[in-house]
């Protein structure tokens, strides 16, 4: 019997303005997001095959469908692609209603076993996973939680919270010194096995049942923000949407609003604009950005801007980046958790730059850059830097000054020693994009920097 050719999937790729060695590409990169080594060797043939009618098997179908859903920048499925939907596992953080602790259990185990994360792995990231639930499930998660019954005799000690709360901000401050692949696992271990288990304990008090909660969803989002910066995507959403949960179920508004902020962030750099404004705009309602400290509230409405930046709301995100502004320089040293310690000028001036770039206006992001660069304190928060010189060179060659560029992409590769981060390997990736039209008329130095590139991506993570 011949194959019916796939035209939904040709008018799709047609419309991405996608070769077939273009989407191949684009899919490799995806499916290594998500650890799927089998598909990061998917080539035009296999796009080409599809085309025709062939069918791919396995994780295949929801790769492609996440890979131009990025790429078109609106939620397709599986349907709209020409592959109708296949039945494949749960996941367990990707639900509203599961139970937390059996949700960390089973992601912990997923995350640190490689290769049941390899069999699991069949879907990426998903913008569908991203829909909120109604703002009366918020409203009565805490009262949920409460009723649950205790799975444990054991209750929680001072010496039990300190152990979470200390573990959060040591690997924290890792996590901004050498990124998120180092020290990864040791922090999912710690999670699974000893934080995530306090959730079933039993409580004395209503106050220090919402306490644990508070701080083991931190610690939950830290782990997620980790596999964030390492690029493994799927597992950041994961962690990420379970933190929220946990988050809700303390009542804690601050805290929700910090991970949902998360959340949004990484739908901006996977290109998802709408999902990721939904996500801003939940962060900043009265009882999350509300009820923050000034500094907290800063890096909310900044990444709002993001958020809008990303849309192309030109006036809200000037409006979001003012506000921003405001609330930083009321922000004093006492008044915010230790989670958001980091957020200062040069944060602020990183993500100031990075919406304007979003906006089409390089110039104005150089300038924020800049003063990032200038104002950040680099041995604490290496692997930031060394992302925001990336950056810095990306705006400079855009607006043809190479030299500086060149200049610049070397600072950043002098940054990135000892750093094991995905971020600065997409750095690297885009920085010798940059550098492959001039590669050949560039000089000896354009040549000896995309080697030095070359060499660094085999060391970052």
């Amino acid at each position: 019997m011949a194959r019916e050719r796939n035209a939904a999937l040709a008018a799709l790729l047609k419309e991405a303005g996608w070769s077939q060695p273009q989407a191949a590409a684009a899919m490799a990169r995806v499916a290594a997001e998500n650890g799927i080594r089998e598909l990061q060797a998917i080539s035009r043939s296999h796009i080409a095959m599809w085309i025709q009618g062939t069918r791919p098997s396995g994780p295949a179908p929801h790769i492609l469908c996440e890979t131009l859903s990025r790429r078109l920048c609106r939620r397709l499925t599986l349907t709209e692609i020409g592959l109708e939907a296949q039945s494949g596992p749960t996941d367990p953080g990707s639900h509203w209603s599961v139970d937390p602790l059996t949700a960390l259990a089973e992601l912990g185990s997923d995350d640190l076993d490689m290769h049941r994360r390899k069999l699991l792995a069949t879907t990426a990231y998903s913008a569908a996973g991203l829909t909120l639930p109604a703002t009366a499930w918020w409203a009565t998660a805490p009262a949920e939680a409460a009723r649950r019954p205790a799975l444990s005799p054991r209750r929680v000690t001072p010496a039990d919270m300190d152990d979470v709360r200390n573990l959060t901000r040591y690997f924290s401050d890792r996590d901004q010194q050498r990124g998120g692949a180092s020290g990864r696992s040791a922090l999912a271990g710690h999670l699974r096995d000893e934080a995530g288990p306090l959730l079933g304990s039993s409580f004395t008090t209503e106050r220090e049942r919402q306490d644990t909660y508070s701080a083991v969803a931190e610690m939950t989002y830290l782990a997620g923000w980790m596999a964030f910066d390492a690029s493994e995507h799927r597992t950041a959403q994961r962690y990420l949407t379970l933190a929220a949960r946990i988050a809700a179920e303390a009542g804690d508004g601050p805290l929700s609003g910090h991970v949902l902020r998360a959340l949004a962030h990484q739908a901006v750099d996977l290109g998802h604009p709408r999902h990721a404004l939904d996500l801003a705009d939940a962060s900043m309602s009265r009882d999350r950005y509300g009820q923050a400290g000034h500094r907290e509230k800063a890096l909310l409405a900044i990444v709002h801007a993001r958020a809008l930046a990303a849309g192309g709301d030109r006036t809200g995100t000037l409006a979001a980046i003012s506000r921003a502004e405001r609330d930083l320089a009321r922000a004093d040293r006492d008044d915010a958790p230790s989670r958001v310690g980091f957020f200062q000028e040069a944060s602020l001036a990183h993500e100031t730059a990075c919406a304007l770039r979003d906006l089409g206006q390089p110039r104005d992001a150089e300038i924020h850059f800049q003063r990032s660069v200038a104002t950040r304190r680099r041995k604490l928060y290496a692997r930031t830097h060394s992302v925001t010189l990336g950056y810095l060179g990306a705006v400079q060659v855009q607006q043809g000054r190479l030299d500086e560029a060149c200049a610049t992409w070397s600072h950043a590769l002098d940054a990135m020693a000892g750093i094991q981060s995905g971020r600065a390997r997409d750095v690297l990736a885009r920085m010798q994009s940059d550098l492959s039209p001039v590669r050949r008329r560039g000089g000896r130095h354009v040549a000896a920097l995309d080697q030095r590139a070359r060499d660094m991506l085999r060391t970052v993570g």
